[in-house]
């Protein structure tokens, strides 16, 4: 990144993120040893580029539905390996110009033979949201759906609800109202008579949250006689996002709010030392075998003030003595991860920028780069190479069908151009005006299985925003090996 200040990292930080093969002399990373690929069975957050989401698995593959906007998108994938390659299935836009805009937080639910997504829009107006549900035609996650009811409307601000089951009852809970909009922050529940509809009068349910902002996001995790209904806290730009947790014993009232127990504190927050902020609005689902219970919620590695940048992650948890949930600290994106038990796992490989050489998985630079590990946790393994000398590439040899390119954006990043085998380039922009680490820059087209080559050339051209023209190559991706 040559201009651009680089984060600073304390000596021992940085030692716990640097691998053997960062921590190598430049004159050891001259031998071009050929990495091994990473194991079947493991895989890296990010899962996918956007926020909000709701994970679950069903029938041998795993769905995904998180906020985009404009629409309503799935992406299914047999592994979680391969999540983030995965295509966008759309199945859901709506042409009603009151409900269209700021789709935000859908969320999956089964009912009978059918399947269920909850979800906010508006009209563009922020305080207009209100709570919607799509029904889908028939057993197919992916849908066709049709849209089916306007739910909990109490003519004010909601957001973010979905169904939770109690004493064999269910029953919606969501947020609002919130961000100004004539109340505290809180979170509301009320009875289901079927998915669709809310039946009687809504309870208010009071919620901590060391913010003032909001309260959103509900979900709920079942366990030891107990509904745990855990939930996002204080402004989602911010790093402090957080979640926190409230429960309620098997056989109480939930539509008392005194049946909940407020949990003191978060029980899932920022991790400054693994780069990882604002970690929050979650789901969970259980691996393939049903023996381990997992978190996926949506973090930033940038502290700044943005709602931008915010990825899909995903982690393991596991339950304290007590019977209450233990979500641990967020892991920083790239943590190599075991796959949850059951998942079947696919040929994947992750090349370090300092993998050097010309064979397999390994990269080439011709030109002028610099390197180092300034970078610090913002970074795969805790470094990078740049360069901003125009003519510059970098060349990616891998034995796969697909290949991603994730590494750091900045206000001093310029244009690179992008090839495959020699074909066409492809120009990419990797300017931001905040810095951001291990970004989804680059997902290739589906190929040809076999050996192929991706060739990264800077351009020496920026947009007219960005103060410099530096490209920076990080961690690679590579699938179907």
């Amino acid at each position: 990144m040559g201009l651009i200040s680089r984060t600073a990292v304390t000596l021992a930080a940085l030692w716990l993120l640097l691998s053997p093969m960062s921590a190598r002399s430049a004159a050891a990373m001259e031998l071009h040893e050929t990495p091994a690929p990473s194991a079947a069975q493991t895989f890296r957050n990010p899962l996918n580029p956007s926020a909000d989401p709701s994970l679950l698995y069903h029938n041998g593959s795993y769905y995904l539905a998180a906020t985009r906007g404009d629409r309503i998108g799935i992406w299914k994938s047999p592994t979680l390996a391969t999540l983030l390659a995965a295509p966008e299935h759309v199945v859901w836009r709506d042409s009603d110009p009151s409900r269209n805009t700021q789709i935000w937080a859908p969320a999956f639910r089964k009912v009978g033979s059918r399947w269920y997504v909850y979800y906010t829009a508006s009209d563009g107006v922020d305080a207009n949201h209100r709570m919607y549900v799509l029904e889908s035609a028939g057993g197919d996650p992916l849908g066709p759906y049709t849209f089916k009811a306007k739910i909990a409307d109490f003519g004010e601000y909601a957001i973010d609800g979905e169904p939770i089951i109690h004493n064999g009852q269910s029953y919606f809970v969501w947020s609002g109202p919130g961000r100004g909009q004539g109340g505290p922050a809180q979170l509301y529940i009320a009875r289901m008579s079927n998915p669709w509809t809310v039946s009687g009068e809504r309870t208010a349910i009071p919620a901590d949250g060391g913010c003032s902002e909001v309260r959103e996001g509900p979900t709920p995790l079942y366990r030891n006689g107990r509904t745990f209904l855990t939930y996002s806290a204080c402004d989602t730009a911010k790093p402090d996002y957080q979640l926190w947790m409230m429960s309620i014993v098997d056989g109480a009232d939930p539509m008392l709010a005194t049946s909940w127990v407020q949990h003191p504190g978060p029980v899932f927050s920022r991790n400054d030392a693994a780069g990882v902020w604002g970690p929050g609005h979650h789901s969970f689902f259980r691996s393939p075998d049903g023996t381990e219970d997992w978190i996926a919620y949506h973090g930033k590695n940038t502290s700044s003030y943005t709602y931008s940048f915010r990825t899909t992650r995903v982690q393991k948890i596991s339950w304290n003595p007590d019977g209450t949930p233990n979500l641990g600290r967020p892991l920083a994106a790239g943590t190599i991860q075991q796959l949850p038990a059951g998942d079947p796992g696919a040929p994947t490989a992750v090349i370090n920028d300092f993998d050097l050489g010309t064979g397999q998985n390994q990269v080439q630079y011709g030109g002028t780069w610099q390197s180092g590990s300034g970078c610090g946790n913002q970074c795969f393994q805790g470094n990078d190479h740049w360069s901003d000398r125009a003519g510059a590439t970098a060349t990616i040899r891998f034995t796969g069908t697909q290949v991603a390119l994730l590494s750091v954006r900045d206000w001093g990043n310029g244009i690179a151009a992008i090839s495959i085998d020699g074909g066409s380039e492809q120009y990419l922009d990797y300017y931001s005006g905040i810095r951001v680490g291990e970004e989804l820059n680059y997902l290739s087209p589906v190929l040809p299985s076999g050996p192929h080559v991706l060739r990264v050339r800077v351009t020496g051209t920026r947009n007219p925003a960005s103060g410099s023209t530096v490209i920076s190559l990080d961690r690679i991706e590579v699938y179907g090996g």
